[in-house]
């Protein structure tokens, strides 16, 4: 009796309509993301904050063949980015523009659809997710996200861009939190770093990627 209560509470949780979600506020984790008119590829790691609105990325990447290490803080609500070189203990500060984008679905977004990554053949075969379909802030492009049914864990997404085509990223390793709070501040030899007027063009999150060159 209990195993069949069981079988009908989980049938029921399969069967409800998937909602738009938001991703815990605080994660840690590893991505891997490639883009369609360059050839680069990066893998590395990402710390994310939603209440303090920062994103830091530490990443080993390839561009046309030749690799690449990049370390950057993104302080939204500063509008400031830090590109972060440990080898030397210096920093480039520069502009930084858009607002920042949570992680998640947002509310006007499409299903897709829900599918099983892996297997549903047995306990912890797979993976229930869903996909969504969407517009970026201002009409900027469009993008399709998966993500779980159960926590709104990100587990890809692509992007498209007029400027920068397609942009696809895939996490794994999440995990809910972050280890060193102090790792989404600006290392002590970044305090003094200036941000000079005209010298850098402002940069937002997808031509981030776009600028190894």
């Amino acid at each position: 009796m209990k195993l069949l209560i069981l079988s009908c509470l989980l049938a029921g949780c399969l069967a409800q309509e998937p909602r738009p979600c938001s991703s815990p506020p605080l994660l840690t984790g590893a991505l891997a993301m490639s883009t369609q008119k360059e050839s680069l590829w990066v893998n590395g790691k990402y710390l994310y904050d939603a209440m303090g609105q920062r994103i830091r990325l530490m990443e080993l990447g390839t561009y046309e063949n030749k690799t690449f290490s990049y370390d950057v803080l993104l302080l939204y609500r500063e509008a400031t980015m830090y590109e972060i070189h440990r080898h030397n203990r210096t920093c480039n500060k520069m502009p930084l523009k858009g607002d920042f984008q949570p992680m998640g679905i947002p509310k006007d977004a499409s299903l897709l659809g829900q599918v099983v990554l892996g297997s549903s053949s047995g306990p912890g075969e797979g993976l229930l997710v869903n996909t969504w379909t969407g517009d970026l802030p201002e009409k900027a492009g469009k993008f399709m996200s998966t993500v779980t049914e159960f926590g709104c864990i990100p587990v890809s997404t692509l992007f498209h861009t007029d400027r920068f085509g397609w942009m696809v990223f895939s996490y794994f390793d999440n995990v809910i939190g972050i280890l060193d709070p102090q790792d989404l501040n600006p290392p002590p030899y970044c305090q003094h770093a200036e941000m000079k007027a005209g010298d850098k063009e402002p940069v937002d999150f997808f031509s981030l990627f776009n600028n190894k060159h």
